[in-house]
């Protein structure tokens, strides 16, 4: 089965290295390779099967101006391939997308691992909050990279790129991780619920609550993908009201802030603290959401200078976006160094009784942390809980190419969190120890899922059939290959830990066993599909058999 390029830009470049095929017979006097180009070229344009896109040309924002080159610099830019003047209206047009994707930096699993870092190790682990957001930061432009050069988002090009087989295994992994990180999303939510309303709503009602989050997407999304925008930027402002405001107020030490952002501090105690702040940066189903949500804005793919316009705008928009989420994760890392680092209560901080413990450490009549605390948690929980079912409809849509109306998808995508997500809280309701528990074996589930969107995201960004003149050179490919063996290597570490601890007998044990050999087998398969290796192994074998 001939795999489609995945842009017009792709093909563009290559008649552009080779004359001949830009001429009326592209196989005229050509060698195999143009020959295997035109025949590809003549399959994409003969497909009549219509594809699922992230977003319609309709829905596409126009993000024109009126200082845009006219014809005659156009054709200019286009010779060159180089991006118009900076406009700091233009990069307006294009704020959005990074702040969508921003929510996953602040999301419940997230909030609850600063809590305890903080509670655990103090002010230490800062600096590994400030690398760890800009290692996010690195992938979360690759992703962008891969949207706007392709027009195309990473599950599409995924369903692309590799066997039947692969894609489905691909496909099932994201649906795993994205519904273990909704599942924790909802309950932080419901958590917020209980604590607004006085612990008279219980968990399972909360959850119930949240699920109607879906038909708010629904409602705002038919509006444009702007109001949504805005919508979230309304959430983000206030998460960083709630979270800013308990900064002010339990007045942290400024120097020991200073001192844990720029001193490097790792003892064996904070260990497991530091892994999960690295763990909860990249979260898998995010990737897949902001390679789709950059194709938002109209950009043509054939005009190498609007790629590199807009890869431009939103590198600057999206280290914008994850300045605040860094400032709120601080906030909150800080405030609970403040008050409970060295203290018995750090030992069973958690989500739940965590606005307990503040009310009781810093509330007063004129301070009601406690409800701040809940109003900022279900800004975070709502918010990243709509994220989810966006990502989660680019997910079923890219590898499965489903064609259904809007509302399907999402209700189908919120199905799939939901109804497991009613099953565990009506289970681990009454224990606040089992919810922490069950923290721990979601966290693990996400885990297990990074390297199955890291790889493929590199895989792809550095592939000229994918990328054209837009892949990754080398530099970039060995520095973005280190930052993504980090997590993936400091996760190995916390799942060996983990389970070294949970399993026991020799059945479990053997069938862990049998798990890490299929889990590594398939890892080694996708990395090794970067390189040529996979084919000189079985083409001999191939060849044989003919």
């Amino acid at each position: 089965k001939e795999r489609r390029p995945a842009l017009g830009f792709a093909r563009r470049s290559f008649t552009a290295c080779c004359p001949m095929a830009a001429d009326g017979d592209p196989a005229a006097g050509a060698g195999p390779d143009v020959e295997a180009h035109a025949l590809l070229r003549a399959s994409s344009s003969s497909d009549e099967d219509p594809e699922q896109c992230a977003f319609e040309p309709a829905e596409k924002i126009v993000v024109s101006i009126a200082t845009d080159p006219d014809a005659d610099e156009e054709d200019l830019f286009s010779a060159t391939g180089r991006a118009p003047p900076f406009s700091w209206r233009k990069l307006w047009l294009f704020t959005g997308p990074g702040f969508l994707m921003s929510i996953a930096f602040l999301d419940p699993g997230n909030l609850e691992g600063d809590l305890q870092a903080g509670a655990t190790a103090g002010d230490t682990l800062l600096w590994l909050l400030l690398w760890a957001t800009a290692m996010g930061l690195l992938v979360q432009l690759l992703a962008a990279r891969l949207g706007v050069a392709t027009g195309k988002n990473l599950a599409e090009l995924c369903r692309d790129e590799y066997p039947d087989w692969v894609r489905r295994a691909l496909w099932l992994m994201a649906e795993v991780s994205m519904v273990s990180a909704d599942i924790q999303e909802v309950i932080g939510s419901a958590i917020a619920i209980k604590i607004l309303s006085r612990g008279f709503l219980p968990i399972w009602a909360g959850v119930v609550i949240t699920a109607l989050d879906c038909f708010i997407f629904l409602s705002i999304e038919n509006y444009g993908v702007r109001k949504l925008e805005a919508l979230f930027a309304v959430m983000i402002a206030i998460m960083a009201w709630s979270f800013a405001w308990m900064f002010i107020e339990t007045k942290p030490s400024g120097k020991d802030l200073i001192v844990g952002l720029l001193v490097p501090k790792l003892s064996s105690r904070t260990l497991r603290q530091a892994v999960g702040i690295v763990g909860c940066v990249i979260t898998p189903h995010n990737v897949f959401l902001h390679s789709a949500l950059v194709q938002s804005r109209k950009v043509d793919q054939n005009k190498e200078y609007q790629v590199r316009e807009a890869l431009r705008y939103y590198s600057i928009e999206s280290t914008m976006a994850l300045v605040v989420p860094f400032m709120i994760n601080l906030f909150v890392t800080t405030v609970f160094a403040k008050g409970f680092y060295g203290t018995e209560e750090a030992r069973t901080i958690g989500l739940e009784n965590a606005g307990q413990y503040l009310q009781e450490k810093f509330g007063g009549d004129y301070f009601p942390i406690l409800s701040i605390w809940g109003v900022g948690l279900l800004a975070a929980g709502t918010s990243s809980t709509i994220t989810g079912t966006y990502a989660g409809q680019f997910i079923m849509d890219g590898f499965l190419n489903w064609r259904l109306k809007k509302w399907m998808r999402a209700m189908i995508t919120r199905s799939f969190a939901i109804v497991p997500t009613i099953v565990v809280a009506l289970y681990f309701n009454a224990s606040e120890s089992a919810l922490d528990v069950l923290n721990e074996w979601l966290n693990v589930l996400q885990s297990v899922q990074i390297p199955f969107s890291l790889i493929p995201l590199i895989t792809l960004v550095s592939k000229e059939q994918v990328m054209g003149v837009f892949k990754i050179g080398l530099t970039t490919q060995i520095v973005t290959w280190t930052v993504a063996s980090l997590p993936i290597l400091i996760n190995g570490y916390l799942l060996l830990d983990f389970f070294s601890s949970e399993i026991r007998g020799a059945v479990s044990g053997s069938f862990l066993c049998v798990a890490v050999v299929a889990y590594a087998a398939f890892l080694l398969y996708l990395i090794l599909r970067c390189t040529d290796l996979p084919n000189h192994v079985f083409t001999p074998v191939n060849n044989k058999d003919a």
